[in-house]
């Protein structure tokens, strides 16, 4: 599947301006490159609020959108110039006349151009929107650029009397997804779906965490994708560690195994999770508890849906989850009781979900006006359900501690039934343990 057309970015574009008004401008840029270490740098990634308006992926670029009184949007992007030099250590750039050829800008100018351009493109405009607390860098120099209109009054110009912060039209723009960006996070949960069924199938006692997350990679980057972000592979009791990503310890027969891992595809992001035995066989009590973990993901994917507000799939997990650990015994108490003095976050620490899309933990607002906001059509919210039972927790009994369990996938609001873009990796324990003895 190829990239979004142009002419997507410039429908969004249109759409912002809309939302901006009449006389007003937005000036939005792209992240800095990132040094690992000494002169090697990261892969580069744009920001994602910048690409999505743009489909703009080099660095060095700072994109400024303008209404006039009728509300008539122009598009100036600051880009590199073309370097041949350059180019020839470091890649191909579109330079100005690619930002106007192929990204479908009004007018383009050299990057180093900013600081003199930008002055009469803010001056007499009635609003500006930025993106305020991205990097006091670029703060800095925002408010330098009015300071420069500003003291031209006397000539005529004035800057911007409203600054409103750009991200509260963006993010919400980009939290329901249209047609084109479902696709990609269709292919990214295909995608994702299929490197965690090979994890299973590859997976063997006393092989390296690491090498089971180089097998979760291989299929990431047969499709040209990435990690949408660091890859977790816990065993035993790693897998009570939330954000365990060291991956250096070897697997045992006999534990769990858990995988929180997606790919990122043409900018967005899949996330999945799943808890498997290293060895193909659950054990009783591992059994236990991942079905009061299953059973809670697949109510909280039921009450996924349009007109439900955020937080009832949470709820549904909460009583779930709780009613399980006292029917194994390793809560006491009356239900009611514990849920409301939080008496599972001894075993379930963290939220049931959150918004997925060009970045795993994606923008949008989880509250209006004080209220959880409702479900609509077109968000994609994850649903990951878990229960950690830490190996030092004395307060159970022995045969509990050390498992870790959650199970995890991405869902999308429709006006009918939930989708869920990740359904194509198994998660029942039969299924499970079927996969994996057809591999051994």
């Amino acid at each position: 599947m190829s990239s979004l057309d142009q002419s997507v970015f410039a429908s969004r574009r249109q759409q912002l301006a809309q939302a901006m008004g009449a006389n007003a401008i937005a000036i939005i840029a792209t992240r800095e490159e990132m040094y690992r270490n000494r002169d090697a740098d990261y892969k580069y990634r744009p920001d994602s609020s910048f690409y999505y308006l743009t489909g703009f992926a080099e660095p060095e670029a700072v994109a400024v959108l303008e209404t006039d009184d009728q509300g008539e949007l122009c598009y100036t992007l600051f880009c590199r110039e073309r370097n041949r030099a350059l180019e020839i250590w470091n890649g191909y750039r579109a330079g100005i006349e690619g930002a106007l050829a192929q990204y479908g800008a009004d007018q383009a100018f050299v990057i180093e151009d900013l600081d003199d351009e930008i002055i009469s493109l803010l001056a007499g405009k009635d609003k500006l929107y930025v993106r305020f607390g991205q990097t006091k860098k670029f703060d800095v120099r925002v408010g330098e650029w009015c300071h420069a209109v500003q003291l031209k009054q006397r000539q005529g110009d004035r800057a911007p009397q409203h600054l409103i912060q750009l991200d509260g039209l963006l993010d919400e723009m980009r939290l329901i997804k249209s047609a084109d960006e479902l696709a990609l996070m269709q292919m990214a949960g295909k995608i994702s779906a299929e490197a965690h069924t090979r994890a299973m199938q590859k997976v063997r006692p006393e092989m390296m965490e690491y090498a089971l997350e180089a097998e979760l990679h291989y299929v990431f980057g047969q499709y040209g994708g990435v990690p949408a972000y660091n890859t977790i592979v816990g065993g035993g009791a790693n897998a009570c560690i939330l954000h365990y990503v060291e991956n250096n310890q070897m697997l045992k027969s006999g534990d769990l195994v858990l995988i929180d891992a997606g790919c990122e595809y043409q900018y967005y992001a899949g996330d999945i999770t799943r808890t498997f035995p290293v060895n193909g066989k659950f054990t009783g009590e591992q059994k236990a508890l991942y079905e009061v973990v299953l059973t809670a993901q697949l109510a909280a994917i039921d009450a996924t849906r349009v007109g439900n507000h955020y937080k009832l799939p949470h709820e549904q997990v909460l009583r779930i989850l709780t009613e399980g650990l006292v029917d194994l015994g390793l809560l006491k108490g009356e239900l009611n009781e514990l849920i409301e003095t939080e008496a599972y976050n001894q075993f379930f620490m963290h939220g049931t979900g959150h918004w997925l899309g060009m970045d795993v933990h994606d923008v949008g607002q989880y509250k209006v006006n004080g209220e959880w906001r409702a479900y609509q059509e077109g968000m994609v919210v994850t649903v990951e359900p878990g229960l950690y039972i830490a190996p030092d927790d004395e307060s159970v009994d022995e045969k509990w501690r050390g498992i870790g369990i959650r199970i995890e996938d991405d869902v999308v609001l429709t006006n009918d039934t939930p989708l869920i873009l990740t359904k194509d990796v198994v998660k029942s324990i039969d299924d499970i343990e079927h996969l994996m003895a057809e591999s051994r």
